[in-house]
């Protein structure tokens, strides 16, 4: 998923680049119009046309059918089984297309939450005389079959990063965990290290810096490698399995915030470009 994620973080920096200018919300709007465009598209090509205009047109003589012969209660019992049967042959012509087309769905979406969803973590004045809960805790999750190395876990926490409590070390869990604080703004890659020479690393972006992508988890299985494309998955080998904290959501102005915000508003204008695209493609749905 590495080389897939590389390619679509180039592609979007790229598509993304002169949107920005626009505002991050246009930028979101646009790009989703976009993408549902494309998906129409793609659409028509892996779907069968014609046999789902059929499939409408039948639909339709059947319920002409209906109107016509409402007093012959054989032939209206008759006509709707036809519908139903002709409705789940609709429903099935429809969405085993779009069966292909969850993954690139699925890819796009995810570029758009690590672009548009998070915030950076405002940076301290200073770590001193913060409480617990005020900085940003830091959860380290190893594999089952490598929790016991939770107590040999070092994090190194880079200048700018300043420790607020001290590492708590839960090994029959196989978690390790700290708060800390960043002090300036930037962008800051965490080290976690083990004995023999294993060391992975987690990016946390602080205050007003040029980072385009942020994401609050790193993580180590493939099916929630999917979600998280701004940084590099965890390789099987690793004995480490997620490595999360916990973002602010963006605000969008006038746009609902956070990640949530961001999918629903790609849902919504994907759909919407497309509808409007239908005629000019000839697509048929």
């Amino acid at each position: 998923m590495n080389s897939v994620h590389g390619a679509f973080n180039a592609v979007f920096d790229a598509l993304l680049y002169p949107l920005d200018r626009l505002g991050a919300e246009w930028a979101l709007v646009i790009a989703s119009g976009i993408f549902g465009v494309l998906a129409l598209w793609l659409f028509k090509y892996i779907s069968w046309q014609q046999g789902i205009t059929r499939t409408k047109d039948k639909i339709k003589g059947h319920l002409i059918e209906i109107r016509i012969y409402q007093d012959d209660l054989a032939i209206v019992a008759l006509a709707v089984g036809k519908i139903l049967l002709r409705n789940l042959q609709y429903l099935v012509l429809n969405f085993g297309p779009i069966l292909p087309l969850a993954a690139p769905f699925t890819l796009v979406a995810a570029q758009l939450v690590v672009r548009y969803g998070f915030a950076p973590v405002e940076p301290r004045a200073a770590a001193a005389g913060l409480m617990p809960g005020q900085g940003v805790l830091l959860d380290v999750r190893l594999r089952a079959s490598d929790a016991a190395r939770a107590s040999e876990l070092a994090i190194e926490l880079p200048a700018g990063l300043a420790p607020i409590s001290p590492i708590v070390r839960l090994p029959q869990q196989g978690r390790v965990l700290v708060e800390f604080a960043p002090l300036a703004a930037g962008s800051y890659d965490i080290g976690l290290a083990l004995p023999g020479g294993v060391r992975e690393t987690k990016r946390l972006v602080a205050g007003a810096t040029p980072e385009r992508r942020m994401q609050p988890e790193r993580v180590g299985t493939f099916w929630s490698s999917w979600l998280w494309p701004a940084e590099p998955t965890f390789a099987a080998s690793s004995p480490f399995e997620r490595v999360a904290f916990t973002y602010p959501d963006r605000e969008l102005a006038w746009m609902p915030d956070g990640p949530g915000g961001v999918l629903l508003v790609f849902l919504v204008a994907a759909m919407l470009f497309g509808a409007l695209a239908m005629k000019p493609l000839g697509v048929s749905i």
